[in-house]
């Protein structure tokens, strides 16, 4: 049995022999197979050089990719972090304390006598598209004198609203019939801010109202003097009401008394607290409301 499968495999490896040495290709097909191989081997270095390319494309169309997304990225904050510009206008009256210098002789000398007087002054502003600037237009020229309260007018006006005015520029326009001192620039405060919320939110304001007080970042409306002399001013200027600070609720009158002292009669002049409110409707005729803060004055003034 082990002699016939010896013989089979013997017989197979000799016909396997026989058909090798018949098929060994000649020496033209090994050239041809050489070229054919040369060939593949240059095309596949063609495509892999080509595949290095594409992959740096690739990797080079990543990185322009990612910078185009940073850039969008950064114009989409850019958009949302700049806020359009706004626009609005509004206009009031508002009074002030004018001094009104006089030189007297007094031989030898010559003196100087300062009157205070209540004055109308016309008082508006223009909110549109800009750089976020505060700018102040005055005539007289007095400039210096309203711009602390311009700046925290429209810090307050921004604070109220809620709008965002770094993209726009606030332009205050104050004419006035005499120059205003120095101490009575920030009384305009509060009114400027008003102006600046009405702009904003085109609110609809009192005409025949006026107001006077200083304004702080927080909204608080702060005490002002003179509030006899504006009161007087709003009433000529065909007002109907005022708006003044709580803080000046209290007026100080002299009253005159007499005593008699061992014969001798001697007048005094004693201080006596009165409400101002009381005393101005009484005394000039125009209706007074207290304003504490700058919801108060929204209150009373749209």
């Amino acid at each position: 049995m082990k002699s016939k499968i010896l013989a089979v495999l013997l017989l197979i490896s000799i016909l396997m022999n026989i058909y090798l040495i018949q098929a060994q290709p000649s020496s033209k097909d090994l050239l041809e197979m050489k070229d054919k191989i040369n060939q593949l081997e240059i095309t596949n270095s063609e495509m892999s050089k080509q595949i290095y390319r594409d992959n740096l494309s690739i990797q080079n169309y990543a990185s322009q990719l990612d910078l185009y997304r940073e850039k969008i990225a950064g114009l989409e904050e850019k958009i949302n972090n700049t806020p359009t510009g706004l626009s609005g206008a509004a206009k009031l009256e508002a009074p002030a304390v004018m001094q009104k210098v006089d030189y007297i002789e007094d031989y030898p000398f010559v003196r100087q006598q300062i009157t205070e007087i209540g004055s109308i002054m016309n008082i508006s502003v223009e909110i549109k598209p800009g750089k976020g600037r505060i700018l102040v237009d005055t005539k007289p020229l007095m400039g210096v004198v309203f711009q602390d309260a311009a700046n925290t007018a429209a810090y307050t006006a921004q604070k109220k609203t809620g709008k965002d005015l770094s993209g726009s520029d606030i332009i205050f326009s104050i004419d006035a019939t005499y120059e205003v001192p120095s101490v009575d620039g920030p009384s305009a405060g509060a009114l400027m801010t008003l102006l600046v919320v009405g702009g904003l939110n085109n609110l609809e304001l009192r005409k025949d109202m006026t107001m006077t007080g200083t304004i702080d970042k927080d909204g608080h409306v702060g005490e002002i003097g003179g509030v006899i002399e504006k009161a007087k001013a709003a009433k000529e200027s065909g007002k109907n009401l005022i708006l003044i600070p709580g803080e000046n609720s209290r007026l100080i009158q002299y009253i005159e008394k007499t005593r008699n002292y061992y014969g001798i009669t001697v007048i005094e002049r004693v201080p006596e607290t009165i409400d101002t409110k009381d005393y101005i409707e009484k005394n000039i005729g125009i209706n007074v409301e207290y304003i504490d803060n700058f919801d108060d004055v929204l209150k009373y003034a749209t």
